[in-house]
């Protein structure tokens, strides 16, 4: 039988509005997916801290403070030093197109903005990881 996928949630630096997040979660949940939220104010180290403990397939980072291209690409950075490189990262929030595109040249696998279904992240993880 083959794995569930495994994702982290997490809410990096000090954005508090976490109810995008939440519902993310709860739909790769009912998805069949298991989900490890971190909750709020996570800083980089502890997100890839975790995501190495929990074997995690990917990673999604959930931000709308405006720190995205400080807080993802120290994440990225610090999942390379810890030979997690395969791990997937996925970012949601508000970010402008040209960050986003920005962000995928440092190795993030996708973006989703505003308008993002649950069904289109859902259907992305299932085709881009392996279990």
């Amino acid at each position: 039988m083959a794995g569930k996928i495994r994702v982290v949630v997490a809410k990096p630096g000090l954005d508090g509005h976490d109810r995008g997040a939440k519902i993310i979660a709860r739909a790769l949940r009912d998805a069949g997916m298991e989900v490890i939220y971190t909750g709020l104010h996570q800083t980089p180290e502890q997100i890839v801290e975790t995501a190495i403990q929990e074997d995690a397939d990917a990673v999604g980072i959930s931000i709308l403070s405006g720190a995205h291209m400080t807080l993802v690409p120290r994440i990225m950075e610090l999942l390379r030093e810890n030979g997690a490189e395969d791990v997937l990262v996925l970012v949601g929030g508000t970010i402008p197109q040209d960050d986003a595109e920005e962000l995928k040249r440092g190795g993030v696998a996708a973006v989703f903005g505003p308008g993002a279904t649950t069904t289109d992240i859902v259907d992305f993880l299932r085709g881009a990881v392996a279990v």
